[in-house]
């Protein structure tokens, strides 16, 4: 693979993961994307939890398909976490990977438990009215 499309890849990766990041924490807020909110929530569970079993807990095929890129750029990850990473990158601040994780894992579930009682109680007003 030629090292434009290496470089194109890295960018992509870093916009796209991170624009899912931040949808997967605020994409149950608005009424018109929780039902989307809800698919991409369940992809992630579904790679931290599901594939996680093979790969490790928190596994996920974004980050590990965007650290491939960042090896054959020769420019490795040093952290698995992909939340550690953005921090270090974009504050420069490192904070043990362990709370950092902590962190990511008690804000899902809050987003889930907001996303999944939110689509539930907007289900109920839509059956009410029918």
């Amino acid at each position: 693979m030629n090292n434009l499309l290496l470089h194109i890849l890295d960018c992509f990766f870093l916009v796209f993961h991170s624009i899912f990041t931040l949808f997967n924490m605020t994409g149950w807020i608005w009424k018109k994307t929780r039902k989307i909110h809800m698919i991409t929530i369940f992809l992630t569970a579904f790679s931290w939890f599901i594939l996680g079993i093979w790969h490790g807990f928190g596994y996920c095929f974004c980050t590990d398909w965007h650290w491939q890129v960042r090896e054959k750029l020769g420019n490795p990850i040093s952290s698995y976490s992909y939340i550690h990473f953005l921090l270090r990158e974009i504050t420069g601040f490192n904070a043990p990977p362990a709370i950092i994780d902590k962190i990511t894992l008690a804000v899902f579930i809050i987003c889930v438990l907001c996303s999944i009682l939110l689509n539930i109680n907007d289900q109920i007003k839509k059956t009410g009215e029918s």
